[in-house]
């Protein structure tokens, strides 16, 4: 365990279903900790490159968990920053071979191991463009980071099991460290909290496991938030679905009105992420019209949020940034995720069908 943090689970032992995920969940505030007390001059360096570059736009690329990781980022950037962001279409590149004009684009890759050639190709097809490229991974060595102008290193340490835990939380934190230096801020003084907090959360496994319960033999699930949220609700939809294969949909709350609410019931599990501040209130008339059709909602956000639902889990945001809670909403929904599955008898260590290194083209 890496500096002496027990699991937050039953696995315990190396050979039980589970263990090697609820040890890298439990790793989280260390690696947390790390990036805090390790990271943050080598990031601000990098940003303040980029910065003198003035870049005009920036495009973001990622696939699966890193890609909620750049959706997260997209919203600091439009936010922060106020500048135009999107998400890349890397089959554009990949498949129909366009050669977009990137000349002061700012394009950064999100990958965990660095290793996907689509994630790659296009990266290099946008530096050849003219763009100012930047890979951020879990790994220094990698191809990304080799053909990428720039690199950041999450710092996260090897990661085995399949579903993406401490990478996801340790992306978070590295991308609002650069995209706050990118504006010339100090994002650390924000953050310190971060790794207590962390450890808080995580210390409460029984009453996610307690909540699993409710969902053991759930046939579908849905998850919503708004702003900072949304990819907080992306991301525990993904985990649901590659560790226990309950089929997770996740909204926007905006989305979930114009249309899919329709399929909410009496017995439809909701899940909804209630960040502290402005997403969270956008998020208030969802949640009206969810109680309003009797769903089984459960809320994951600061207390007041979570005594309004059927169930919750409160956490202490309390003082802290809304751009940062996405790095605490995640983690019990980490081990929701994780404690379904073990209710169901599958192991989420290794899902059916999944490789760590998913290599897309």
């Amino acid at each position: 365990m890496t500096d002496g943090t027990a699991p937050p689970g039953p696995a315990r032992g190396a050979d039980r279903a589970g263990a090697i995920m609820a040890a890298e969940m439990a790793e989280q505030p260390a690696v947390l900790r790390r990036i805090v007390e390790r990271a943050v001059p080598e990031i601000t360096a990098t940003a303040r490159a980029v910065a003198a570059r003035r870049p005009r736009f920036v495009l973001l690329s990622a696939r699966g968990t890193s890609d909620h990781a750049a959706l997260y980022a997209k919203y600091l950037i439009e936010v922060e920053l106020g500048l135009p962001c999107g998400l890349a279409s890397m089959s554009t590149i990949t498949a129909y071979g366009a050669r977009p004009q990137l000349a002061d684009v700012l394009v950064v890759a999100v990958s965990q191991s660095g290793g996907s050639p689509d994630l790659t190709a296009t990266t290099q097809a946008a530096r050849e463009a003219g763009a100012i490229t930047l890979a951020l991974t879990n790994n220094p060595d990698s191809p990304l980071a080799e053909v990428a102008e720039f690199h950041i290193d999450i710092l996260a340490g090897p990661e085995r099991a399949l579903p993406a835990t401490k990478t996801y939380t340790a992306e978070l934190l590295a991308l609002y460290f650069f995209v706050t230096a990118l504006g010339g801020q100090d994002g650390l003084p924000a953050a310190r909290a971060l790794p207590e907090l962390a450890e808080r959360v995580l210390a409460r496994g029984e009453e996610v496991r307690d909540l699993a319960g409710r969902y053991r033999f759930a046939e579908r699930m849905v998850i919503t938030s708004r702003g900072y949220g949304y990819p907080t609700a992306k991301e525990a939809a993904l985990k649901l679905m590659e560790t226990s294969y309950v089929p997770a949909l996740s909204y926007s709350g905006a989305d979930l009105l114009h249309g899919p609410l329709a399929m909410v019931d009496n017995i439809s599990p909701v899940i909804a992420i209630v960040t502290e501040g402005r997403g969270g209130q956008a998020l208030q008339p969802v949640l009206d019209r969810l109680r309003s059709r009797g769903a089984d909602l459960v809320v994951v956000g600061p207390e007041s949020a979570t005594r309004s639902a059927s169930g919750g889990f409160a956490l202490p945001t309390q003082h802290l940034q809304e751009a940062l809670q996405p790095v605490l909403e995640i983690l019990p929904l980490q081990r929701l995720a994780y404690e379904i599955a073990i209710a169901r008898g599958q192991n989420p260590d290794s899902p059916r069908a999944i490789a760590k290194i998913t290599e897309t083209r």
